[in-house]
């Protein structure tokens, strides 16, 4: 279990909980999502020297799955254990229901969401220059996007190199990079030095038992493999870095969108949620006392 301060909440409502506070507490963990690549596409790519690197010098998961085509289901399983019945990239659905977000915050963990290209915070249109709503599940769930206390952690991502400036990356963080640097408009390799830029700066600020996964969507549409012999989403690269993480380290056990939610639950000492209950972790990768 990660251990981390709890931040205090005005009166236990949503409106009252506050944006991230000047200082937090190690450990973090952070979370970055790039789109639509295999794991053959990934692993071994000599487009994308900085990933295989941060692969080599951290863990790789080498059966790690994504949950469905296309893109929005697989964002709402990593943060709320299930793809809430919806098939397709809408943009005028809703996501009813419990979230990693709105555990964090009635545990008084902070938390923020940086979105590349959003122009600003709770932007909750369809898309916005090199934004897309399909890629940021955060606004799907009603509990956060009509919750201003909540709502108003979804960021732009230049709200990123503040906090690492201040030292005020939150207990978790998620950061989505826009439709080029998540590689789905542009080349792996533009995404891979934009990784390059980003990765280093947010391990640094980890601290001594936090641990950063970058993960893919979803592979190409014609992969439908999934963890555990059911339909999914595809093979994808997952990559665990940071100061908790065993050099190293290969996780071989079947893994999934679910897998990760697990992982961030376990390490926060909250309890699961759906099909997160019954996942398999990445722990393994961590070093012990850390997950």
């Amino acid at each position: 279990m990660l251990v981390a301060t709890a931040t205090a909440l005005g009166c236990g409502s949503p409106d009252s909980e506050p944006p991230v506070p000047a200082a937090q507490p190690s450990p973090r963990i952070a979370v970055i999502v790039l789109e639509n690549h295999g794991f053959g596409e990934v692993v071994g790519n000599p487009e994308a020297p900085f990933l295989n690197g941060l692969a080599r010098r951290g863990a790789l998961a080498t059966r790690y799955f994504g949950v469905a085509h296309p893109s929005l289901p697989n964002y709402l399983a990593m943060l709320g254990g299930s793809t809430f019945g919806i098939e397709e990239n809408c943009t005028g659905c809703s996501a009813w229901g419990d979230n990693l977000a709105a555990q964090l915050s009635r545990a008084g963990l902070s938390w923020r969401a940086y979105m590349e290209d959003m122009p600003e915070a709770c932007f909750t249109e369809d898309e916005e220059g090199e934004y897309v709503k399909r890629h940021n599940p955060f606004v799907y769930f009603p509990s956060i996007r009509d919750a201003p206390g909540r709502c108003e952690n979804v960021v732009p991502m230049t709200a990123l190199d503040d906090d690492l400036e201040r030292g005020s990356l939150p207990a978790f963080a998620w950061i989505g990079p826009d439709l080029c640097h998540d590689a789905h408009d542009c080349e792996l390799e533009l995404a891979d030095r934009w990784l390059a830029e980003t990765v280093p700066g947010v391990t640094a600020a980890l601290g001594r038992g936090g641990f950063l996964v970058v993960t893919f969507d979803e592979a190409s549409d014609d992969d439908r493999r999934g963890c555990c012999g059911r339909p999914g989403g595809g093979r994808v690269a997952t990559v665990l870095a940071g100061p908790a993480v065993e050099r190293g380290a290969r996780l071989n056990s079947p893994l999934d969108h679910y897998s990760l939610l697990a992982t961030i639950e376990d390490s926060f000492d909250l309890p699961r949620l759906r099909n997160a209950r019954g996942a398999a972790s990445l722990g393994r990768a961590l070093a012990a006392g850390a997950g």
